[in-house]
Parts: structure tokens; C-alpha cells; sequence
């Protein structure tokens, strides 16, 4: 079974979420299994992306 990942432009768009509330919600612990390249770029998996959407209907 192969993850998808996506960049945070990609869920910005997605979701409808600014990016810099997507980094808030990851700085402060929201969003806990977010992974990073080696140069530190965040890539969010389809979990992450329900944990996005939950965040946002509450």
C-alpha cells in the first residue's frame, strides 16, 4: 500500500485553510504526525488531512 503526500499549497487549496493557520495548527501541536523532507518541507498525508477538516468543522 503506497501514502500519499502533499505539500502544504496543495492542502491550502484543498481545504480552503490559509497556509500560514496550517503551520500555526502544526507549531502548536495539532496536527503531531506531519512528516518533513530532509530539507524540512512538510509533507501531509490523507490522516493529516482529516485531522485539517475535523479541526475545521469545530
Amino acid at each position: 500500500m503506497t501514502t500519499s503526500y502533499y505539500s502544504i499549497g496543495e492542502v491550502s487549496k484543498r481545504l480552503n485553510i490559509p497556509i500560514s493557520t496550517i503551520r500555526y495548527y502544526d507549531k502548536h501541536g495539532l496536527l503531531p504526525f506531519v512528516r518533513r523532507t530532509e530539507s524540512g518541507l512538510r509533507q501531509f498525508s490523507d490522516v493529516d488531512i482529516d485531522i485539517l477538516t475535523y479541526i475545521k468543522c469545530h
